[in-house]
This record gives structure tokens, sequence and C-alpha cells, in this order.
């Protein structure tokens, strides 16, 4: 009995120093915890922070400054603009520069003194309906405050309410969730496969000792790579197209936009997620940690790429990672096509990155397969 439970330790010792002598093994052991505790922890909050909002004031009365004060000194508000047409509001929420739009009606403040109750506007983004709800609840509880204060100090004139909030959601009006969620999982699904696919392409190739055959044959690194590289692209367009049929055919979820400007949106997506599949594929020796490094560059990918928590509220550390994140710029463009109907040169903000992803991932793919074919 004693010898075989000195048999099993000795087998325990020997498991431990092999994984703890494999400098992958201890990364993958220690490394990506810590990486998704610290994201969890820091990125993947539902709360709201930092509201960014847009006022136009056609009253200009004391009581909707007296509003704004409250809004502005409550730490979530921060106010980005001051708006002076109506025509400003489309420009303001189609170009993200706020997430709420609050509109004073001109007899806003003499409605409230007459005791009639005044409404005001709230022009929500609806592309993110998570988002726009919270902040329109924000604004909600604002306003409820100053109700309550109002009706304590003129409780003989004012009959209901002093402030009623009409709230308009653009671009998603009943506030849907699947009306964002759907159409971000083009990307996110997309990536997700193509980016396994790729780097478990070359990792197959070495594990089944075929890759070396390769070393043989004319085939230049440049064609080695286009040939991984094509199938994927390929296999992540015909999911990118049935993912966008479930969402129109079953969901019921009207596409606004152009199908040549989404897919060709997507196309310089999937170029620079086959770069990113192709240079992990050149750090792996066997499909087993294909699969592992695929899986720990995804769920960082998706957790700063915006989808369930706005990158506003994140650290801004994180914040500028997410520039390089090909995933956040792609759930803007399915997002934006789809909901909103940008046009290819709306869409050159979050093109340009993704196109200088694509070309420095898969530079450095070819240098890194060049290297080792030589």
């Amino acid at each position: 009995m004693i010898d075989s439970i000195f048999r099993i330790l000795a087998l325990i010792r020997k498991e431990l120093l092999a994984v703890l002598k494999d400098p992958r093994a201890r990364f993958t052991i220690l490394v990506p915890p810590m990486m998704q505790c610290m994201i969890f922890g820091y990125a993947a909050s539902y709360d709201l922070n930092d509201v960014p909002y847009a006022v136009l004031n056609q009253d200009g009365g004391p009581v909707s400054y007296d509003l704004l004060a409250r809004l502005d000194g409550s730490g979530v508000f921060r106010r980005v603009a001051d708006l002076h047409r109506e025509a400003d509001i489309a420009t303001t929420i189609d170009e993200r520069l706020a997430l709420l739009v609050i509109q004073f009606p001109q007899d806003f403040e003499r409605r409230i003194r007459l005791g009639q109750g005044a409404n005001l506007q709230v022009i929500a983004d609806g592309r993110n309906s998570n988002t726009a709800g919270t902040a329109t609840l924000y604004v909600g509880t604002v306003v409820n405050a100053f109700n309550s204060e109002w009706l304590s100090h003129n409780r003989q004139s004012q009959i209901g309410p002093a402030i009623q909030i009409d709230s308009r959601a653009w671009f998603n009006p009943n506030l849907e969730t699947r009306w964002m969620m759907i159409p971000s999982l083009i990307g996110t699904l997309t990536m997700m496969q193509t980016m396994l696919l790729t780097a478990m392409s070359v990792a197959r190739e070495r594990e089944q000792g075929t890759f070396d055959q390769l070393l043989v044959t004319p085939f230049r690194p440049f064609e080695i790579m286009a040939g991984k590289a094509i199938p994927s692209v390929l296999i992540g367009t015909v999911q990118a197209t049935s993912v966008l049929l479930i969402a129109q055919l079953w969901f019921r979820i009207p596409f606004a936009g152009s199908f040549a400007t989404l897919y060709a949106g997507l196309g310089v997506f999937l170029l620079a997620a086959v770069g990113i599949g192709l240079f992990l594929s050149s750090l792996v020796s066997t499909m087993q940690q294909a699969m592992l490094f695929s899986f720990v560059a995804i769920l960082p990918f998706s957790l700063l790429s915006g989808l369930t928590t706005p990158i506003a509220n994140m650290p801004m550390i994180l914040q500028y990672f997410t520039y390089i994140n090909p995933l956040r710029y792609a759930i803007e463009i399915t997002q934006r096509v789809y909901l909103e109907s940008a046009s290819l040169e709306m869409l050159i903000p979050d093109l340009w990155p993704l196109a200088v992803i694509a070309t420095v991932m898969l530079t450095t793919a070819s240098l890194m397969f060049s290297r080792r074919l030589s």
C-alpha cells in the first residue's frame, strides 16, 4: 500500500515537472487566468459611469438650466455639445458624438409654471440597446427627483408631474436586444471560426507530418499562406451569410443598408482575422496548442469589442487596447450598415484600422513562415 502511494506521488511529481518545465504550459497556466480576471473585473461592467449627451435647449429658461445642472452634477452625464438646430441632432447621433440628445421645447418652462406639465424629449442611440436603455433610465431618475422637489414646493398649482419624458430610440425604436445582438454576431462568430480554422490548418500539417512535404514542393511561402488563408476567408463569408439570413428570415430584423457595403467591410475584417490566425499558427506545433491559443485570444477580443459592455466605461488603458481589436470595428460596421444604412464613405474610420491590422498581421505571419521554411 505504501509502495503504491509512493509510485503515485512519483508519477504526480513527474507530470508536474513536465508541465512546469514547458514555457508554453507555464504561460497558459498563469497568464490567461490573470488576464481574464483583469478584463472581467474592469471591462465587463454593465454600469454606465460616462454618458456623453448633447442638449438642444429651445426654451433657455431657469428651469431647464436647473435640470441640466442636475445632470451635469450627477457624475454620470457629460455634456459634449450644445446644439442650435434640430438638424444637428441627426449628425450628433449618426457620428456617435453623444449617446443621448435632450431637447427642451420652446414652451417648456411656461407649461411647468402653469402647472400643465412639460414634455422633455430624450433621443437615444439605439444601436446599442443596453446602453441606450440604461442611459434613459438614468435621465428618468434625475427627472423624478426634480419632479418630487418641484411638487413639494408647488402642491397647490401643480397637477401631476412637472416634467414628462418623451423618449425615442433611433435605429432600434423598441430597444430590442436582438436588433443589436444578432447583427453583431455576424462579426463575432465569423472571427471565432475563421481564426480557429486558420490556426489549426497549419498545426494539423505539422502534427500529421505533411508540413515537411511542403518544403520540397515548388510552393513559395506566400503561396502557402494564400492557400491556407483563402479557404478560411471563403468559409468565414459563408458563415457570415448564414447569420445574416437567420437575422432576416427568422428574427425578422429589417436590413436597412447595402449588402455590397456590408460584404466589403466583412472582407477587410476577414483578412485581419485570417492574419491573426496565421500568426498564431506560426507560434504553435500541435492542433491542441492552436485551439488553446485561439480561445485565449478570442475571449479578450470579445470582451473588448463593445458587444456587451460599453467601451467608454472601460479604464483608459483598456480602451487603448480596443483600437487593435478587429472585432470592435467589425461590430461597428455590421451594426451601422444593418441598422443605420451607413455608406462605405461613412465606414472609413472603421475600415482603415482594419486594413492596418490585416497588413501588419499578414506581413508578420509571412515573415515568420519564411523564417521557418528557409
